[in-house]
């Protein structure tokens, strides 16, 4: 990466300024790339230790398992069933009602 990043620096320095600019976007969009897909594998990484968590523990549902690959609605539903549920169960941890 910083080789590159280096050698695109040296170039643009070096080139006209049209072929430096056409350097310089080239680098910008392959760093770019770099950077989603290091993203795409820290979250994947995380919902994978998630997924493990929540199939180890008895009291969670297993049906919430891979629930990042449903619609937008299917994820809103359930984020709204399990905020509802939180706030039940935190009632009734305090006591009120």
């Amino acid at each position: 990466f910083y080789v590159m990043l280096a050698a695109a620096l040296l170039c643009a320095l070096v080139a006209s300024s049209t072929v430096g600019t056409y350097i310089l976007s080239i680098s910008a969009i392959a760093l770019t790339g770099v950077v989603l897909i290091q993203n795409y594998r820290d979250t994947s990484a995380i919902q994978a230790k998630l997924n493990e968590i929540i199939v180890a523990l008895d009291a969670a549902r297993n049906d919430v398992v891979g629930l990042e690959h449903g619609s937008r609605e299917e994820i809103t539903a359930e984020l709204e069933s399990i905020e509802k549920r939180a706030g039940r169960t935190a009632k009734s941890r305090s006591g009120t009602a």
